[in-house]
Parts: structure tokens; C-alpha cells; sequence
């Protein structure tokens, strides 16, 4: 039996008033809830997104992931290597004093993981990394040379000790040549037995630099120098 026609022209006059309007609260987030529900992504896809993220070299979206991966899900097996990723993300996007603080406070939770040479290398190559030119405080030469020496005496034979000594010896040259720039600045100001200091200082702290050779024939010009002036004042 069909229904007045009448009835119907009311039920789609409705319908064409209320379906608007129940687009316009979804599309304003009030009735979306009852609409819709986001799917929480689980830590495997959340660290696959970072992963991926971090092989296209998108280091900042890849360091959200793993860090969602941290906070959301503090006991999944797969929030270490999180951890360890997000300290690599920031290395690689040169944000270097964050990424050591991320490497040291993996090291603080887990002091004994399997990646620790590796942690270690990566602590001072954040310090190396800022190395300057020999004209400016040697300050992070002198800190990634400590790391480095860290390194080789706590895990002596493995791979990445074997890293660390080919960077040490480029973090004493650095240090060399800038005990050397020192000692030549303060020669050409004249200040002899200030210069000679420094020169002393590279002789017997970085013998087998390359530099050795010139602060030996520079020191001995500041003792000859040195003579001449005591000459002069005896006369």
C-alpha cells in the first residue's frame, strides 16, 4: 500500500534540510565524533614512518615519529632503537649540541646496550663537527679529543675505537696548529717569552704533529732573540 504522496513530498523536504546541516557540523568537528574515529597508529607503523622519513633525509619528520614512538609506547621492544634514532636524526640535521645530549642520555639508560662504541663515536663526532678554524677557541677540539680517548680506553678493540684514533689525531693537529697560530701571534707582537711558551707547549704535548718541525726552528729564534735582549741589557 503506498503512502500519501503528500507524506512523502514532507519526509524529502526533510531530508534535503537536515543532510546539509549534518555535513556542516562534521565539516566543523561537532558531529565528527560520532562520524568518525582516528586510527592510532600502532609503534610498527609509527617506526616504519620514521624510517622511511629518515632514509628520504626528512630528519625532522622522522624524529617526530620516533619520538611519538617514546612517548605513546614506553614499553614497546622497539622504543630503544627510537631513542638511538632520534639522537641520529639530529645529528644529521646538524643540530649537534641536541644530538649529544640525546646520545648521552641514551648511554644514561642504557649503559651496557650492544651500541654503546657506537653512542660513544657519535658523542664526540657531534663535538668534532664543531671544530672551527685555527683562529678560534679550540674549545670543541679539546672536548672531542676526551670523547674520543673515552672511547678507545673503555672499548679498546672495537670497530668504532678504531674510528675514534684516526679523529684523534686529527683533533691534536688541530690543536697543534692552533698553539702554533698562538705562539706566532704573539711573536709578531713582539712578546717573545710568551711566544716561546707556546711554542714549548706544542714541543711537548704534540711531538708528532706536523707542526713540530716549525715550532722547534720558531723556538729557537725566541732563544736568540731572548739572548740578544739580555745582551743588550747587560751592556
Amino acid at each position: 500500500m503506498k503512502g500519501n504522496p503528500l507524506d512523502r513530498k514532507i519526509q524529502l523536504l526533510t531530508l534535503a534540510l537536515v543532510v546539509p546541516l549534518l555535513l556542516s557540523l562534521t565539516g566543523c568537528g561537532l558531529f565528527s565524533p560520532f562520524l568518525t574515529k582516528e586510527v592510532e597508529k600502532g609503534p610498527e607503523r609509527l617506526m616504519q614512518e620514521g624510517l622511511e622519513a629518515f632514509e628520504k633525509g626528512f630528519y625532522d619528520e622522522a624524529a617526530e615519529a620516533f619520538q611519538k614512538v617514546k612517548d605513546r609506547y614506553p614499553y614497546s621492544p622497539l622504543v630503544v632503537e627510537a631513542e638511538l634514532k632520534i639522537a641520529d636524526a639530529l645529528f644529521l640535521k646538524k643540530s649537534y649540541e641536541e644530538a649529544y645530549d640525546a646520545y648521552v642520555e641514551f648511554e644514561k639508560l642504557h649503559p651496557k646496550h650492544s651500541s654503546l662504541p657506537y653512542v660513544l663515536y657519535q658523542k664526540a663526532m657531534c663535538r668534532f663537527k664543531q671544530i672551527s678554524t685555527v683562529d678560534r677557541d679550540p674549545s670543541f677540539a679539546r672536548l672531542a679529543k676526551d670523547d674520543f680517548l673515552n672511547l678507545v680506553k673503555r672499548f679498546p678493540s672495537s670497530f668504532y675505537a678504531r674510528k675514534a684514533e684516526a679523529q684523534l689525531r686529527k683533533c691534536f693537529s688541530h690543536l697543534a696548529k692552533y698553539e702554533l697560530y698562538v705562539g706566532d701571534f704573539y711573536f709578531k707582537q713582539g712578546k717573545i717569552r710568551a711566544a716561546l711558551g707556546r711554542y714549548l707547549y706544542l714541543l711537548k704535548h704534540y711531538p708528532d704533529m706536523g707542526q713540530y718541525h716549525k715550532a722547534l726552528r720558531r723556538l729557537a729564534i725566541c732563544k736568540a732573540k731572548l739572548m740578544e735582549e739580555e745582551k743588550k741589557d747587560q751592556d
